[in-house]
């Protein structure tokens, strides 16, 4: 937790930003309108001002924890438009609730605004279907009771990325996702969280690779589609392994021979 809070000081102080793996897979602009945006906390890489602002003129809704609605008003965002909700405050959008959980975070967006605002984890529950998204979380006991109160799931998105011993009680190990899943009584998994900004020390093809091998080894059904590729919810199939076409030819040599690297 504190070497994780020392690297995000550096980045205020230097004015620097997490830099992407890849690129987007699509433009704000080509989004069609959307009816709900749903915002877990308030770390750069979870809300852009910038996003936000391209936004305004295509969602309906913002829903997030209790103070982090005050950015996007700040941005231009009409205070009608916004719904704050502390954990297991729900509301009602088109038929859709949405529930906040908890999560074991924090938050802060520079060096002297530490947990002023709320993060929160969410469900997600509509006529036909069931989600979870797990937002910033390390492994705590919420995951089961979460589970117990508003599980199954039908798909799980878990944050299994930017992982790393000594701050794991903010973002999971791999072999923690897994098992927020399973206390979740999740039917799919499907991680997030990874291949997008350099957050951490492994490879951004680690997180794909240690769950893959997971969810086979426990018989947990894993969904890692293409970034920007539909996923039906009723019928999440997505085993293709995408990221080894993108990975360096030694690594992808070690990892399909079975060496440990």
């Amino acid at each position: 937790m504190l070497l994780f809070r020392l690297i995000k000081v550096i980045f205020h102080l230097k004015k620097l930003r997490p830099k992407r793996f890849h690129q987007s897979p699509i433009d704000i602009e080509q989004l069609p309108d959307i009816s709900v945006v749903i915002i877990s906390h308030e770390h750069y890489d979870h809300l852009d001002k910038n996003s936000i602002k391209q936004l305004i003129a295509k969602v309906d809704h913002f829903v997030t924890p209790l103070k982090v609605g005050d950015y996007l008003t700040k941005w231009g965002v009409e205070a009608s438009r916004v719904t704050e909700l502390n954990w297991w405050q729900e509301v009602t959008i088109d038929d859709i609730k949405i529930v906040a959980t908890p999560a074991q975070h924090f938050s802060g967006r520079g060096v002297f605004d530490k947990d002023q605002t709320l993060w929160a984890s969410w469900v997600i529950q509509g006529n036909e279907s069931n989600l979870f998204y797990s937002g910033d979380s390390g492994y705590f006991s919420g995951f089961k009771t979460i589970g117990d109160k508003y599980g199954p799931f039908d798909v799980t998105m878990i944050e299994t990325g930017a992982y790393n011993r000594l701050w794991s009680d903010i973002h999971m190990l791999p072999e923690q996702s897994l098992q927020a899943h399973i206390d979740l009584q999740g039917k799919a998994m499907l991680p997030v969280h990874n291949s997008t900004f350099d957050l951490a020390l492994h490879d951004w093809f680690e997180p794909l690779e240690r769950i893959s091998d997971l969810a086979w080894e426990h018989s947990v059904k894993l969904v890692t589609p293409i970034f920007g590729k539909k996923v039906s919810i009723n019928q999440p199939n997505s085993k293709h392994k995408w990221w080894r076409t993108l990975m360096p030819e030694r690594q992808l040599n070690l990892i399909t021979t079975g060496t440990e690297y």
